[in-house]
């Protein structure tokens, strides 16, 4: 079999080798991985715009530094049925695929054949355990585009099924990765005693509510206030959703979704040292930058708590709405998808 890019080992027997000869330049390394072959990313899922975003920058002739050594080289192109918008767009998706020189293949068996890694990138987060699994059961390293799923018993099942077949998993929004979100998390102002955070918010009458758009803005606030979320209540109106959450200690996290008026992403933060504006959001590269490394190392920088608990507080926010805006608690979130789990 021949032996395809691995970052660490690659860096190691380059630096003994410089070391050796004080020849090595930052420079030579970067040829030499350029000139390496490439791991091979397969897509399953084409209705979205990312699948086409994430293959212009893996693909591009001279990549962002860190996305060296990669190429998304097949696609699965499937499309929700019940969703029109999907069905309509992703014939337009796809040719901008074959553009960019990924083949299209017709089925899941193929892609696996033709990739190392994959990446989920349907929008509609129902079939996302069904397109995952063939390749959590080949062991493989799997990007889950956001959401995991459409329901928090599929993301326990998920990640249960990767630790049985010894696969890697990793699932964000690229909200995720906003620079002064990071910064928060990191430590800019301190310990956060609560956040704000907002996006848009438009429902699919297939999903969960929060799942189909609101997932990003809900990713910022889990970005910045960690997980410990133990109640959420919700109020719905047709322009907007504002959903409360209350953390350990008394913290207070709000996404309010948005669906009137000017839409946008961001949010803030309040800390013990400081109060930090979310965003402005700039796009996919971030994520794209963590996908890489997770496809190198295997470890996803997001834990599967952090990833479960957002889905918790989604659905939480469903039940919520259901009891008129009554408080639901995270841990009744937990014991319910785990009665329904396979």
């Amino acid at each position: 079999m021949t032996h395809r890019y691995d970052r660490r080992q690659f860096l190691q027997s380059i630096t003994a080798a410089g070391i050796a000869t004080g020849l090595t330049t930052s420079s030579s390394l970067r040829a030499m991985a350029l000139n390496a072959e490439p791991v091979r990313i397969g897509i399953i899922g084409c209705d979205t715009s990312h699948a086409v975003a994430f293959a212009r920058s893996f693909n591009k002739d001279v990549v962002t530094p860190g996305l060296e050594g990669f190429k998304i080289v097949a696609a699965l192109p499937e499309a929700s049925p019940d969703i029109e918008n999907n069905q309509k767009r992703l014939p337009g998706f796809v040719e901008d695929l074959k553009k960019l020189g990924v083949e299209m293949v017709s089925s899941m068996e193929e892609l696996l054949r033709k990739s190392d890694v994959v990446m989920v990138e349907s929008n509609d987060g129902r079939p996302h355990l069904r397109q995952a699994l063939p390749a959590i059961q080949a062991g493989k390293k799997v990007f889950i585009d956001k959401p995991l799923t459409a329901s928090l018993a599929e993301g326990i099942e998920i990640f249960n099924l990767a630790e049985k077949h010894n696969a890697a998993i990793f699932s964000a929004s690229s909200l995720r990765y906003m620079d002064n979100a990071q910064a928060v998390a990191g430590g800019s102002i301190g310990k956060v005693f609560g956040a704000d955070a907002y996006s848009p918010c438009a429902l699919e009458k297939t999903h969960p509510d929060l799942y189909w758009y609101g997932i990003h803005g809900v990713e910022t606030l889990f970005t910045v206030m960690g997980t410990g979320c133990q109640s959420v209540s919700r109020i719905s109106m047709p322009d907007a959703d504002v959903v409360t959450g209350v953390w350990e200690g008394g913290r207070i996290g709000t996404f309010r979704g948005i669906r009137g008026g000017k839409q946008d992403y961001g949010g803030t933060a309040f800390g013990e040292k400081g109060i930090a504006a979310l965003g402005p959001y700039k796009g996919y590269e971030p994520l794209l930058l963590r996908i890489a490394d997770f496809f190198r190392t295997g470890i996803s920088p997001v834990p599967r708590e952090a990833t479960l608990e957002i889905l918790a507080f989604m659905d939480a926010a469903d039940e919520s709405k259901r009891r008129k805006g009554a408080p639901v608690t995270i841990e009744a979130m937990f014991k319910k998808a785990n009665k329904h789990k396979r």
